[in-house]
């Protein structure tokens, strides 16, 4: 077992609508890109062919918005008010692509609580965040919605007995 503190993040008592977290930055690099495209087999050229981007509109190459969402998510975690607490990411909302990001950009979250629902028979409830992913300056790069289930300080589902079937917390597969 590990010394280190565990990241709990906040309790779902401990979200309040209107709550604002900014997220330290992280640089994109070019292996950011590359090891995205090996993980995920996106190997599109206007990700990894330096030759080809320069002719598209974009003039250079572009990170995959899907890693720029996935880094988003882990900067959320980095803030501290995400973390051992959260049950499950239930969905990533109205989720847009706005603008591109490039290597050697520097990308930070913003995120509100919008919205909490007790789901006392799960052990928690739901926090809706509006999230942006910015840029250096500070321009929108993504945005949307994420809804996430994080634990309540009451008992656990386990000490207090209660099982609940796939169908009742809305998770399939």
């Amino acid at each position: 077992m590990s010394d280190l503190p565990l990241n709990t993040g906040l309790f779902f008592e401990d979200f309040q609508t209107g709550q604002k977290v900014k997220s330290a930055g992280r640089t994109i690099t070019e292996h950011d890109i590359a090891t995205f495209a090996g993980l995920s087999g996106d190997f599109n050229q206007i990700h990894t062919d330096a030759e080809f981007a320069k002719a598209t509109p974009f003039g250079q190459r572009i990170a995959h918005g899907l890693l720029g969402l996935a880094i988003a998510s882990g900067l959320a975690v980095q803030t501290g008010i995400l973390g051992a607490n959260v049950i499950a990411f239930r969905e990533v909302g109205e989720w847009k692509f706005v603008k591109p990001v490039f290597i050697g950009d520097t990308i930070h979250v913003d995120m509100e609580v919008m919205e909490t629902k007790a789901f006392p028979r799960l052990g928690g409830g739901l926090v809706t965040l509006n999230v942006y992913v910015n840029n250096q300056s500070n321009e929108t790069a993504m945005k949307g919605l994420w809804t996430v289930l994080v634990k309540t300080r009451g008992k656990s589902r386990a000490e207090t007995g209660i099982t609940s079937s796939r169908a009742e917390t809305g998770i399939t597969s």
